[in-house]
């Protein structure tokens, strides 16, 4: 059955309305007119969730506004509001500025070809003070919706309006006090919202904007506008990437991972993305949203938190991974969300991985019927037996009897190099032929020129899946996040890890491998995996 609507198609405005994830069986899992469907007029992220729909996995409805908007930003307006958002609301159930029953979206970009993190995300987009209530006798959970409402502000001053998001930052840790900000309830995190009102109108020169369809103009535009941002042009440089195919943008109907109880956020990799082994590699953070894990700003937990909290949904997403791998026929980045109990896909995509991993995992596949011997050779041909081997300490190499730190390992190997706390030492230091460790609080993607310089990044805080940790394993650089005993001191150079205190210009050695920090210089040795080796000489020979 197709769903009808008060204005003619556009075009390039795309809808995803998922039975699976709506309970309502008279939506078609898609409903376009116009230019058809594909990576290159969707985006590869809102193409592989209309996939994903199709397969019957929950994903919830999906408005896209095509790549074509990328190069006439303005042009899109007119059909979101006239027939887009009409669509979405008819497909939810719920109302855009509605004062009983709100619609609040998340606003994604979605190139054809995927960029880890490059672009900009906004969530829960059309809380203000009148839906708020709305919101609240939906849920019935006051922490939620003034949770979800501190959040938008402070993104939306930093991506909509450029302020700082240190200006958002300090005001939550001068509340919190050391505390984990999920344990801040209602009435603490209404009190928050409020400073963030007023810093926002401080800072802004204006107050943040309580028309909702303002705030969704305002986002679309901005998400659009991040295609050309300083890090998506450097990432588009380093890997090739043509700037005129532009990106597409997701408005998602959201789900509430910050609902307490049985709910969370994840990100996860159908195969582990540094070795290729076969088993779901996952982060989690019980009672928060998606950002709070990709940022690379918050710690994260393993599939073990999942499974203890919600364990059907824990079963459910590790049959719904393995559709996943079925779907694409190759290992997958994937983000989810959990809300009181029940699991939502966000987006699934090819994962970036190490070339040891690339190996197995294309061998694997091809064994497992999933791809043939033509694809498994093709994502194979360009990997030499050199780079199917894994950094190790030398065993007699002298190494400390006691690490100096322990952080989880996003990516594999081991490396030297001396300390840099800014990229503009990293980029002078590499410049003048130094190995150098980016040492830095948070793991983010505004780095990533100076990542792409150093031979390492150890951070403070961060997930092993976070969009930053995403990018150093694809450059193939060591990288450990999530460091809880490091302290940085950038106004005299210095770190602590633990009691030792350093100083850039000093050496560190990371253990990818164990995920443990050393100080000084030591020596490595290069261990093929002669296994992988074996097995992909006998593909290529046709055995």
């Amino acid at each position: 059955m197709t769903t009808h609507h008060p204005f003619p198609w556009p075009d390039h405005l795309y809808l995803i309305a998922n039975p699976a994830a709506t309970g309502k069986a008279d939506h078609t899992p898609f409903v376009r007119n116009g230019v058809a469907p594909s990576r290159d007029t969707m985006g590869s992220k809102a193409f592989n969730l209309l996939r994903m729909a199709q397969a019957g996995l929950p994903v919830p409805s999906a408005l896209v506004l095509g790549t074509h908007y990328a190069h006439h930003r303005k042009q899109c307006i007119r059909p979101l509001f006239d027939t887009g958002i009409p669509a979405l609301e008819q497909t939810s159930g719920y109302l855009f500025g509605d004062t009983r029953k709100p619609l609040i979206v998340s606003v994604r970009s979605g190139a054809p070809i995927s960029m880890p993190g490059m672009m900009e995300t906004l969530l829960n987009i059309g809380l203000c003070d009148a839906t708020l209530p709305g919101l609240l006798r939906q849920t019935g959970n006051p922490r939620l919706v003034w949770d979800a409402y501190r959040r938008l502000v402070a993104s939306f001053g930093e991506v909509v309006e450029g302020l700082p998001a240190s200006l958002f930052e300090n005001a939550l840790q001068d509340l919190t006090q050391g505390r984990d900000e999920r344990l801040l309830d209602f009435s603490e995190l209404r009190q928050l919202t409020r400073t963030f009102l007023a810093l926002y109108a401080e800072h802004a020169g204006h107050p943040f904007p309580q028309d909702v369809r303002q705030q969704l103009a305002r986002a679309v535009l901005a998400v659009f506008s991040s295609w050309d941002s300083n890090k998506a042009r450097e990432y588009r440089k380093l890997n090739g990437i043509d700037s005129a195919m532009g990106t597409a943008v997701t408005i998602q109907r959201m789900v509430f991972g910050n609902a307490g109880g049985r709910s969370g956020a994840g990100v996860g990799f159908t195969r582990n993305p540094s070795n290729g082994e076969p088993a779901l590699w996952i982060d989690f953070l019980a009672n928060a949203q998606g950002e709070d894990v990709v940022s690379g700003r918050r710690n994260a937990h393993g599939h073990e938190a999942m499974a203890d909290l919600a364990p059907e949904a824990w079963e459910e997403l590790s049959e719904a991974t393995r559709t996943l791998e079925q779907v694409f026929g190759d290992m997958q980045d994937f983000e989810f969300t959990v809300e009181d109990s029940q699991l939502y896909l966000l987006q699934a995509r090819s994962g970036k991985r190490t070339p040891l991993a690339a190996a197995r995992i294309a061998l694997d596949l091809h064994e497992e019927g999933l791809i043939d011997r033509a694809t498994a050779l093709q994502r194979t041909e360009a990997l030499q037996d050199a780079e199917l081997s894994t950094a190790h300490l030398a065993s007699d190499s002298g190494a400390p009897a006691r690490p100096v730190g322990q952080a989880a390992s996003a990516c594999s190997g081991v490396c030297s190099g001396e300390i840099a706390l800014d990229p503009q030492r990293a980029a002078k230091r590499a410049a003048k032929g130094k190995d150098v460790i980016l040492v830095r609080n948070d793991a983010e993607t505004n780095d990533i020129a100076a990542l792409e310089q150093s031979v390492g990044l150890l951070t403070r805080n961060g997930a092993r899946t976070s969009h930053a940790a995403v990018v150093a394993r694809q450059l193939g650089k060591v990288c450990l996040v999530g460091c809880e005993t490091l302290r940085i001191d950038s106004s005299d150079g210095s770190i602590q890890l633990g009691e030792l205190t350093l100083r850039e210009g000093d050496t560190l050695t990371l253990d990818g491998n164990q995920g443990l920090v050393y100080q000084g210089y030591i020596a490595t040795v290069r261990e093929p995996d002669q296994q992988v080796i074996e097995r992909l000489g006998q593909l290529r020979k046709g055995k």
